[in-house]
């Protein structure tokens, strides 16, 4: 089962789930604020991605400028930016979304066609 972390007052995250129904691909909604995901959950993520860890982060969020990660985080080693990452849910990109052997991060119809349908 597809498993999607979003936040609820992210109008991105809205579309995306918008767009699961019309397609009427079935998903495990997980709210990314309450139950932010775990260091191992992120560690086991971001390898299946093949992504850079950066893309990990919601560069666009309040929190993130608050931290100014933006300058912390070349410094930071990838074990450090992954506990960082796992401290709150609404430092992480979203919408996340786990398959079986892909992960993708933030929502762009095409890429959801291309794993999802």
């Amino acid at each position: 089962m597809l498993k999607v972390l979003c936040y609820s007052r992210c109008t991105t995250c809205k579309k995306a789930l918008k767009w699961l129904d019309e397609n009427n691909i079935s998903y495990d909604l997980r709210p990314i604020k309450e139950e932010n995901p775990s260091y191992e959950e992120l560690k086991k993520w971001y390898e299946m991605s093949g992504l850079p860890l950066k893309k990990f982060y919601n560069t666009s969020g309040m929190l993130y400028k608050s931290m100014e990660l933006k300058d912390k985080i070349p410094t930071m080693s990838e074990e450090e930016q992954l506990r960082l990452l796992a401290t709150d849910g609404l430092l992480v990109k979203r919408p996340l979304v786990v398959g079986e052997d892909f992960v993708l991060l933030g929502f762009k119809e095409e890429d959801w066609a291309a794993k999802l349908k």
